[in-house]
């Protein structure tokens, strides 16, 4: 039982970890993260700041969905 327990902590740990690195590198690379509370989408921007509104819906960041979007549409349809 206790070794269950220890496996268990263990693995939140591992994944817990992993979570932060990959927001770090996010946001590194220029890419907001993401949150919930409440039904509410909350970013986090590169430089910190956490707002409401949708950073992927002008600039920039809008057009690498875009392109990433159709990528993605046109390697669906290879297949």
């Amino acid at each position: 039982m206790q070794s269950q327990i220890i496996d268990k902590n263990l693995i939140q740990q591992i994944g817990n970890d992993a979570v932060r690195e990959a927001q770090k590198r996010s946001l590194e690379n220029g890419i907001p993260n993401v949150y919930s509370k409440n039904n509410v989408l909350y970013y986090q921007l590169p430089d910190g700041t956490i707002t409401m509104e949708d950073p992927f819906s002008k600039g920039k960041l809008k057009q690498q969905l875009e392109i990433l979007t159709k990528v993605e549409e046109l390697s669906l349809n290879d297949n």
